[in-house]
């Protein structure tokens, strides 16, 4: 008899009502995350129009490897850019995975942006030589390594799903880790992948152990 009224009371509710929870979970999610990362894109565009407008160069802002006082670039990196054209081939690819990153909850999303902008940072201060590196191109990577890998961690088929599209849709990002391309910023691309991977790993979702009811 406890048993049974136990299994009266559990909460669930029905299949149909399960259905649209999930629904409005989902269609929550998506809208939060077009405005986050719509916010982001905008960010970016904006310090960009300010860097053209305004007489200071904002591109001296960027990381400077091995200099102490080029280690607060590893935070306006991500913002800058070096001209319009540099800006608008990084925003496609934000926009589209950063989105994707921000499906699962906006907490998540802001604590993984933060540790790739660190990880994918870092990397480019101790491995790059001297110069200025700027840019998202840090963010794309990361976002692509946080996608691809999150189900896996997770355990959660809809992820794992949506992380083999975007492996296959983007796999090519994969060649930007190596070096060869000059002026471009391999340190960046490969050190942000890894953020994005540790990101996942740390904000993966641990399961609950059952209650087990006597």
């Amino acid at each position: 008899m406890s048993d049974y009224a136990t299994r009266v009371r559990t909460p669930g509710g029905t299949s149909g009502e399960m259905v649209r929870r999930r629904v409005v979970d989902l269609v929550t999610g998506a809208l939060g995350a077009a405005i986050v990362v719509t916010l982001l894109v905008g960010v970016e565009w904006a310090v960009e129009i300010a860097d053209y407008v305004m007489p200071e160069n904002f591109d001296q802002y960027g990381i400077r490897p091995h200099d102490v006082d080029g280690l607060s670039g590893i935070l306006f990196a991500p913002f800058l850019h070096a001209g319009f054209g540099h800006l608008m081939a990084n925003t496609v690819p934000l926009a589209i995975l950063g989105f994707l990153a921000a499906l699962r909850g906006i907490g998540r999303f802001l604590l993984a942006s933060l540790l790739i902008i660190v990880v994918s940072g870092l990397g480019v201060w101790v491995v790059s030589p001297p110069g200025v590196t700027l840019g998202a191109s840090g963010l794309v990577f990361g976002y692509f390594g946080y996608v691809v890998t999150r189900g896996l961690f997770d355990r959660h088929l809809l992820d794992i799903a949506l992380g083999i599209g975007v492996a296959v849709l983007y796999y090519s990002l994969i060649w930007g880790v190596l070096p060869g391309q000059p002026g471009i910023s391999w340190q960046a691309h490969l050190f942000g992948l890894v953020g994005g991977v540790i990101a996942a790993w740390t904000l993966r979702r641990r399961k609950r152990r059952a209650a087990v009811l006597a």
